[in-house]
């Protein structure tokens, strides 16, 4: 699989092994995908197939640092690490999609859809089963570690997202913690176990971890803003998809506070894709998306802003493009 072209500049940024790992990624998620008996191994190799950026495995790759600084054999133990991240992320996509009753990801049936409830369960824990029978083969404890405390967070802040459902008082403080657990504990796993794999320097993942919660955090943050501003022909689903689930996100709780009509709102009685989408442009006609974006480009700036002063040229400079396209994804 060719590198994806949103992700092409940071490959070409970070040094010509990237590309030729991400490769090696892809090709051993394919083999673990199609070592399933079917109809699983159709479940999983479609989960799978679907893709997307890759970005939590080229934020392994990234954060690993130039191959000169390398420990023995770090290639082979990136390439694991970064199947194993990605894998807890497929696990996590197909039991949202149950969680959520979603009829599409990323342009594609999801399993839930296709299957049946137990099939996309079944698919998603022996995902993330596998995820760790790759990883413990870097016979390294810290990197084990550091990819359970992000599983145990994702299922805190899914928890966290149902005990809120429909609750439109949530304060903003619970809202980005829920967002820190559920999507910034990842993308700081993936920095964690790229310095690990490579260069084994605990101090400099301590900083890189910090990077990822941000970057994590401004992407669900922009993620949130998406789902109020469309389009459908971008987003594969109808604007307002969370509300209509009762998931109130940073844009509906900026937008209650400066519009008293949102605020009495009743999120049970929007029941359809055009209460929805009526909603979405109350939002947006307060301003309330640009304060959301506001909020995320803060996070990438302090992100960036802060990256250790030691790192090399190269690494430095992939980590911001990794900052940016967060941003471009969205713009």
């Amino acid at each position: 699989m060719a590198v994806a072209p949103e992700a092409a500049p940071i490959a070409a940024a970070a040094g010509p092994h990237v590309p030729e790992l991400l490769d090696r990624i892809e090709a051993r998620l394919g083999e673990i995908a199609a070592s399933y008996p079917e109809p699983l191994s159709g479940w999983a190799s479609g989960t799978i197939a679907a893709g997307g950026k890759r970005l939590r495995p080229l934020l392994v790759l990234v954060a690993a640092g130039p191959p000169a600084g390398w420990t023995a054999g770090a290639d082979a133990a990136l390439v694991r690490a970064g199947v194993a991240v990605e894998l807890v992320h497929s696990a996590t996509l197909v039991h949202d999609d149950v969680l959520d009753a979603a009829p599409m990801r990323r342009g594609e049936p999801t399993v839930w859809s296709s299957a049946g409830r137990r099939a996309a369960i079944a698919t998603g824990d022996a995902l993330f089963a596998d995820a760790f029978r790759e990883l413990v083969r870097n016979a390294d404890v810290a990197q084990v570690q550091a990819l359970s405390r992000a599983g145990s967070a994702l299922a805190e802040g899914e928890l966290l997202q149902r005990a809120d459902a429909w609750d439109t008082g949530v304060a903003v403080e619970r809202y980005l913690h829920r967002c820190e657990l559920k999507t910034a504990r990842l993308f700081e796993a993936a920095c964690a176990l790229g310095v690990h794999a490579g260069t084994g320097d605990a101090a400099l993942a301590g900083e890189l971890v910090r990077f990822g919660r941000r970057v994590g955090l401004a992407f669900q943050l922009l993620d949130d803003v998406l789902d109020v501003s469309g389009p459908v022909e971008r987003t594969g689903k109808h604007r307002g998809t969370d509300l209509l689930d009762g998931t109130v996100t940073l844009p509906f709780l900026l937008a209650r506070e400066r519009d008293p009509a949102i605020a009495a709102i009743d999120l049970r009685a929007v029941t359809t894709p055009a209460h929805a989408e009526a909603l979405c442009d109350a939002i947006a006609a307060c301003g309330a998306l640009d304060d959301a974006r506001a909020h995320a480009l803060g996070l990438v700036t302090s992100a960036k802003g802060e990256l250790p002063a030691g790192l090399a040229e190269p690494q430095r400079a992939a980590l911001d493009l990794v900052a940016d396209g967060v941003v471009a994804r969205y713009a």
